[in-house]
């Protein structure tokens, strides 16, 4: 991938056999991307680039004030979050298998061997947050197979650097990123219903757009909503 900078702001260029030039500002840092056709030059590139310049700024503008999570470190009253409410992390030393519980709407529970490493408890938060965010797409999924009538024939969670989802539409199969399990429900629905469209049509395009307002005519509520929540310190894409 090759990068240009104009005025300053550095955009990210793939070439792709695509028909027309699309261009994105993604949270939570705004990263500017843009997907040309492979007939289109670097210079016609450039040029699309500085007419659109002031929407680049306008929408980088609207991530600036994000809160950004740094790396955790599972410590006592660290700031964890579970489906979109913060909650604080309580470390319970015991001589048993580890565990996570959550505790009301304040604490989540850690309980871990003595001595147990950063990566230890981190691996088993993380395990906690695969199989409670595994509970909850099956509902969405069977709800919206009904709705959009298209199939998914096969879904999985993994871990992500740079979208929200993704999928295979020849095998009509989806992908969520693990990160979903700290967002709100109705954020999860959002991302899961955007990937089954895609069943419906391949790309961004009016049709595309036409099918999220008829079938979820709320999604930019809930797009804005899952990008101002707080964000890791990974770059998440969509």
């Amino acid at each position: 991938m090759k990068q240009i900078t104009i005025s300053s702001i550095k955009i990210d260029v793939v070439s792709k056999d695509i028909r027309n030039i699309h261009l994105g500002v993604y949270p939570p840092t705004g990263r500017v991307r843009i997907a040309a056709p492979l007939k289109m030059n670097d210079d016609a590139i450039r040029l699309f680039a500085i007419s659109k310049l002031s929407w680049i700024k306008r929408n980088q503008r609207k991530y600036e004030g994000q809160e950004r999570i740094s790396p955790r470190e599972y410590k006592p009253r660290e700031s964890h979050y579970f489906r979109g409410r913060r909650y604080l992390l309580r470390i319970i030393e015991m001589e048993s298998a580890p565990k996570v519980i959550l505790k009301n709407k304040t604490y989540i529970d850690l309980y871990i061997r003595p001595g147990a490493s950063t990566e230890k408890r981190h691996e088993i938060m993380t395990e906690w947050y695969r199989t409670e965010l595994k509970k909850q797409i099956p509902a969405i999924i069977e709800k919206w197979e009904k709705i959009l009538k298209v199939k998914v024939n096969a879904w999985q969670v993994k871990k992500m650097k740079t979208k929200w989802g993704s999928c295979n539409i020849e095998k009509k199969r989806i992908w969520i990123n693990l990160e979903l399990a700290k967002k709100p429900e109705h954020c999860l629905e959002y991302i899961i219903v955007h990937e089954m469209i895609h069943f419906l049509e391949r790309h961004h395009k009016d049709k595309f757009l036409y099918y999220l307002d008829t079938y979820l005519p709320n999604w930019k509520k809930l797009r804005f909503e899952l990008n101002k929540f707080p964000a890791s310190h990974a770059d998440w894409n969509y």
